[in-house]
């Protein structure tokens, strides 16, 4: 793991010099800054899954781009996938962009995303952390930092995810942290996101919305009497596949059938196979 060759001087910021977006949710956490931390501008956070398709990645640049087009600075976690397709989205629109990243401020990770960050500074953006100097990577680093990333943000928006990615714990940060939320359908962690009251994103226009405080969501679905038994059981507090269809007595293949149409205002409910 390569250490990061400064390009300038790190800050350390703590109490009382935290932005305010940062002190008005209560972080008091020192912050490791290298560049320039953009805290007063619209802020969205893109984030998604590191083993992204193509089609994803390619989604993640062209909404950082509109975004970056329109003055709207783009935030994200530096990682392989999604979060660097977003960066690169932010640039290529002229905007900046903020790496928060999962290490100390001196340790690079990914190292194959040495030069994009050296570009991100260079462009005006920012180097982040909020792990003692030296600090490698861990599992347990990334989840701590997912908070900060939805911190710096005033949207978070997944574009790809499986139910174990780490893009869902920074959307459960942003909730806490009362942020706006929206996913990208079709991946089974962004379809659970929709499914507990998520915003609808589907293009660049979406996102920018988001970043204003105004959200799309999906339209309401009469339901069939047998997906009304399924969202009953789960409006009931009933979760898992096996225990719904003990309540209902449907066929397991009926239950199956009927959660895709199930409106997401019955709240969270399993991910359907797929």
């Amino acid at each position: 793991m390569a250490n990061w060759v400064p390009l300038v001087t790190t800050v350390v910021l703590s109490q009382p010099d935290l932005p305010e977006r940062l002190s008005a949710v209560g972080w008091d956490r020192t912050l490791h800054v290298r560049g320039t931390l953009t805290t007063t501008r619209p802020t969205v956070a893109i984030v998604g899954a590191r083993a992204a398709s193509v089609v994803a990645m390619e989604r993640a640049h062209a909404v950082a781009r509109h975004l970056a087009g329109r003055g709207i600075h783009v935030v994200s976690g530096g990682a392989l996938g999604v979060d660097g397709a977003a960066h690169r989205g932010a640039l290529a629109g002229g905007g900046t962009t903020t790496v928060v990243l999962g290490s100390g401020i001196d340790v690079l990770y990914p190292s194959r995303h040495a030069r994009l960050f050296e570009q991100i500074v260079e462009r005006g953006g920012a180097l982040v952390s909020m792990f003692p100097v030296g600090t490698q990577p861990r599992g347990s680093t990334f989840p701590q930092r997912n908070k900060l990333i939805a911190a710096l943000a005033d949207a978070v928006l997944v574009i790809e995810a499986d139910v174990h990615s780490g893009s869902l714990s920074t959307a459960h940060a942003a909730k806490e942290l009362g942020r706006v939320i929206c996913a990208w359908p079709g991946s089974r962690g962004c379809e659970r996101l929709l499914a507990q009251g998520a915003g609808i994103l589907e293009s660049g226009e979406d996102a920018e919305l988001a970043a204003r405080g105004t959200l799309r969501f999906r339209p309401p679905v009469e339901l069939d009497p047998v997906a009304q038994q399924v969202a009953d059981a789960i409006a009931a507090g009933i979760v898992g596949i096996d225990e719904i269809v003990h309540h209902t007595g449907l066929a397991v293949r009926a239950v199956l059938r009927a959660l895709p149409l199930i409106d997401r205002s019955n709240g969270s409910f399993p991910a359907r196979k797929q």
